[in-house]
C-alpha cells in the first residue's frame, strides 16, 4: 500500500471513541463550571471581608463612645473606663476588629468572672442597652423582613414581567400606553407616600385589610398573610414598575433579533415563541436586577417597614439610630450586606446557568 493511500484512508472511529470524547467533554465542561463557581465564592468572601473592614472601621472611628453611652449618669471617668474595658473598647481599633471577626467564628465573651456575658457563635456583637445579642435580635425580627421580602418579591416579579411583555406585544396600543403610564407613575411614587395613602384608603376609609402589626406565620397562616396584603401589595405596585419598563424593553429588542424570524419561519406559534425564545433572553437581566433588590429588600424594608409598624430589620435598625446603638448598627449593616453579597453570588450563579458563555 502507497502512502498516498495511507494518507487517504479514512479512520473510522468506534464506539469506545465517541464515549471517551463523550467523557473528555463532560470533564471540561465540568472543571470549568467548578472554577467559575470557585472563582465567583473566594471574590464573594473577599468582599465580605472588604465590606465588614470598611463598615466597622466607619462605626468605630465616630465620635460618640458607646461605653458613654452604657455607663449612665454620673459617669465618673473611673466607671467610664471599667465600662470601656468591659465592652472590649480599650483596645486598638485594629485589635477591635481581629476580636469582632473571631467572635462571629468562634463566639465571644465580654467581662470576667460573675458579671462575663458570654457571646455564642456566630457573634455580631453585644446591645448592652438591650442586653441582648445582636444575632438574637436579627434572628428575632428577620422572619419579618423575610415575610414582607419574599412575598411582595413574587408579586412584583409576576406582575411586571408579565406587564412588560403584554405592553411589549401590544406595542402602540392603548393598553402599551396605559401599561407606561402606570410604569411610570409607579417609579415616580414615592414609597411612604403610597403607603400611607393606602394605610388610608384600605385601612381607615374602607376597613378592608390590617394596617399594621405582625402575626407569625406559626401561629395563624391566614392572619399572617391578612396582615401582609397591604405591605406586599405597595411593594410590589411599585418594584413592579420598574420590571415593566425593563421587559418592556428587552422584549422589544429579543423579537427583532433573526433568530426570532427564524422560529417563526419555521411554524412555531407566536405562544411558542416568547415562551421557549424571547422570555430566555429577557430574563437575564430581569433575574439580574430581581436577585439584587431581593436581596437589599431581605437585609430590612427600612420605610415599609415603619409605615406599617412591622417588627423586623429594618425598625430594629432604625430603633439603633435613634439610640446609637453601635453594636445593632455594625452588626445589621453588616448583615445586610453580606445578604445582598450573597444574592448577587447566586444571581452569578443563576446567569451561569442561563447564559453558559458567562461560565468561560
Amino acid at each position: 500500500m502507497s502512502d498516498h493511500q495511507n494518507a487517504s484512508t479514512p479512520v473510522v472511529q468506534g464506539p469506545g471513541s465517541t464515549a471517551a470524547a463523550r467523557s473528555a467533554g463532560i470533564g471540561t465542561s465540568a472543571a470549568r463550571t467548578a472554577r467559575f463557581v470557585l472563582g465567583k465564592a473566594s471574590g464573594m468572601v473577599v468582599v465580605l471581608l472588604i465590606v465588614s473592614a470598611l463598615t466597622y472601621a466607619v462605626f468605630v472611628l465616630l465620635p460618640a463612645d458607646p461605653a458613654q453611652l452604657a455607663c449612665g449618669r454620673p459617669c465618673t471617668p473611673e466607671r467610664l473606663e471599667a465600662a470601656r474595658g468591659y465592652m472590649g473598647l480599650d483596645e486598638p481599633p485594629w485589635k477591635q476588629y481581629l476580636l469582632f471577626l473571631g467572635g462571629i467564628f468562634a463566639g465571644r465573651t465580654f467581662g470576667a468572672g460573675a458579671t462575663a456575658i458570654d457571646c455564642a457563635t456566630p457573634c455580631l456583637g453585644y446591645s448592652f442597652r438591650l442586653n441582648e445579642s445582636v444575632t438574637d435580635l436579627i434572628i428575632s425580627r428577620l422572619p419579618v423582613t423575610v415575610s414582607i421580602a419574599v412575598g411582595a418579591a413574587v408579586l412584583w416579579l409576576l406582575v411586571g414581567v408579565v406587564s412588560g411583555v403584554v405592553a411589549a406585544i401590544k406595542r402602540g396600543t392603548a393598553v402599551d400606553r396605559l401599561i407606561i403610564l402606570g410604569a411610570i407613575a409607579g417609579v415616580s411614587a414615592p414609597s411612604y407616600l403610597v403607603g400611607l395613602l393606602a394605610i388610608l384608603l384600605f385601612g381607615f376609609t374602607l376597613d378592608m385589610v390590617p394596617v399594621s402589626g405582625y402575626v407569625p406565620f406559626t401561629e395563624s397562616p391566614l392572619d399572617w398573610a391578612w396582615h401582609l396584603v397591604l405591605p406586599w401589595t405597595v411593594l410590589a405596585l411599585l418594584s413592579a414598575a420598574v420590571y415593566a419598563r425593563l421587559t418592556r424593553a428587552q422584549m422589544l429588542d429579543v423579537m427583532g433579533q433573526d433568530f426570532i424570524r427564524t422560529a417563526r419561519a419555521k411554524g412555531l406559534t407566536e405562544g411558542r415563541v416568547i415562551t421557549r425564545h424571547a422570555l430566555r433572553n429577557v430574563m437575564i437581566p430581569v433575574i439580574t436586577l430581581f436577585g439584587l433588590d431581593l436581596g437589599s429588600l431581605l437585609g430590612g424594608a427600612v420605610i415599609t417597614e415603619r409605615v406599617f409598624s412591622m417588627p423586623g430589620l429594618g425598625s430594629l435598625l432604625l430603633d439603633a439610630v435613634g439610640n446609637f446603638d453601635l453594636p445593632i448598627l455594625v452588626g445589621v449593616t453588616l448583615f445586610s450586606a453580606a445578604i445582598i453579597i450573597v444574592a448577587n453570588f447566586v444571581v452569578d450563579l443563576v446567569y451561569g446557568v442561563l447564559d453558559p458563555r458567562a461560565r468561560s
